[in-house]
């Protein structure tokens, strides 16, 4: 294994191994600092991060607004608040050593105004800002003006290009490194274009190489590191990375390894949970409210989004086609809607078994489920906070007239900021959605992690440098 030594990244000198940052409380002050303290880059999530109280205990995020623009606003100063919090605690476990970024996904309710927010009060304890989940024009123009680096998440060079083209350029001093997600291995949300096949991984070195190429075409030095994120659990598997003149400066990204050590703020239940994982437990799935890809683990809850869109038929107000057969089951008598007859039957198959309400999707079909599950949709979309810009689950829309996005509320979906802040708090993983990069199964296998040892973030990141 070659010897991993230290670069310069977002004016610091550290080792170039960098933490995750991923979602809700899933990262905290204890395992960011503890990264910084070990040398590295540690990652603070800024998504709906937690506050404590005089005790130490922490905050729950109860929404008491009688509006969804009430509940917004209530979200925004959450997000402030526990931010600022985060980073503050962070920087003081770090001791001067490493770096802190904090991690925002632009899709996120209110990402501009809690970014803003934060850096107002703590930019000076913050080395940069990771961003991704979607296209941040802005984030050059807010870190610029804080004097903060920036580290856009990317999943192609033709996306950095868009982002360097029609912003990014004019902040180039400011560009702390370009974090080269991969679609098919990173864990939460992933970056498909329409152009990509979920079914069809790539090979992530040609384009980490063409995502080098553009920027050295558009003046970016070799010395800006590209961090590649996604799949990298064993550093030796990256070797011909290191050092490689092709690719320039690297650094290397983990997710998932830092979730089960001693600082991770996430469950203890969680953490067992990833120790039983297999290869093939992780999914990219399409059911998640923001529209993009997303890579979980195969949870009875994840189960139930699956087979509730089996339970789906195509309908019409008016017979034609095929759809002749008026649908009997699930729906109010004072509605009328027009099915084939297979789907008729299919229909009647589900509403035998138990699944006798019939919700209605965008894309004029139906979905059939339990009057319980029905229930819990109906209110989990009427609960709504607005915590992404768009969700297709509730159809809020934050920058849209009347905070709509003008079509129909999509049950098929789920509400990501209750499952997210459930498994982060306690609640079963089988119960949630449960994050996970596709190399997660390691755990299960990974001598390191034998016989329940749990190790120190510090101990993690030594043994990483060892290439294992």
């Amino acid at each position: 294994m070659k010897l991993l030594n230290s670069i310069r990244m977002g004016g610091r000198e550290m080792l170039p191994l960098v933490e995750g940052g991923k979602g809700v409380s899933a990262t905290n002050h204890a395992s960011s600092g503890a990264w910084a303290a070990a040398g590295g880059l540690g990652t603070v999530s800024a998504v709906n991060a937690d506050s404590t109280d005089a005790l130490g205990n922490i905050i729950p995020q109860i929404y008491r607004g009688r509006t969804r623009g009430d509940r917004h606003e209530e979200l925004v100063a959450y997000g402030i608040a526990g931010g600022v919090e985060q980073v503050r605690r962070a920087h003081e476990i770090a001791g001067g050593q490493g770096g802190i970024n904090i991690n925002v996904l632009w899709e996120m309710g209110g990402a501009q105004r809690i970014l803003e927010g934060i850096l107002e009060e703590a930019s000076a304890l913050v080395d940069g800002i990771t961003c991704g989940a979607g296209m941040p024009y802005k984030l050059s123009e807010i870190a610029a003006r804080h004097r903060t680096y920036y580290y856009p998440i990317i999943s192609s060079a033709r996306a950095f290009r868009a982002l360097w083209k029609r912003a990014y350029s004019k902040a180039p001093e400011w560009l702390g490194a370009v974090v080269y997600e991969d679609p098919w291995l990173a864990g939460g949300h992933n970056g498909l274009s329409n152009a990509e096949d979920p079914l069809h991984p790539q090979d992530p070195y040609p384009r980490v190489k063409d995502l080098r190429d553009t920027m050295r075409e558009v003046g970016i030095s070799d010395d800006v590191p590209i961090v590649m994120a996604g799949g990298v659990w064993y550093l030796r598997e990256w070797e011909n990375w290191i050092g490689n003149p092709e690719l320039g400066t690297i650094a290397f990204q983990f997710g998932s390894r830092p979730l089960l050590t001693q600082e991770s703020p996430i469950p203890d239940v969680w953490k067992r949970k990833l120790t039983t994982l297999a290869e093939g437990d992780i999914l990219l799935q399409a059911f998640s409210p923001t529209g993009f890809y997303s890579s979980a683990v195969k949870t009875p809850f994840l189960e139930e989004l699956i087979h509730r869109s089996e339970r789906q038929i195509g309908i019409s107000t008016e017979p034609h086609d095929h759809r002749t057969h008026l649908l009997d089951v699930g729906v109010p008598g004072n509605k009328h809607y027009y099915v084939t007859r297979d789907d008729l039957l299919h229909a009647r198959g589900w509403h035998a078994q138990g699944y006798t309400e019939a919700l209605k999707t965008p894309d004029d079909t139906l979905v059939f489920e339990t009057p319980a599950m029905a229930k819990t949709v109906r209110k989990d979309q009427a609960d709504c906070m607005g915590c992404l810009s768009q969700c297709r689950f509730s159809a809020w829309a934050e920058h849209l007239d009347k905070n709509s996005t003008g079509r129909l509320a999509d049950p098929r979906s789920f509400c990501i900021q209750k499952t997210l802040q459930d498994i982060a708090h306690g609640s079963p993983p089988e119960d949630n959605l449960m994050f996970a990069g596709h190399s997660a199964h390691h755990f299960s296998t990974d001598p390191f992690y034998s016989n329940g040892f749990v190790p120190t973030v510090k101990q993690l990141v030594e043994r990483i440098q060892t290439g294992d």
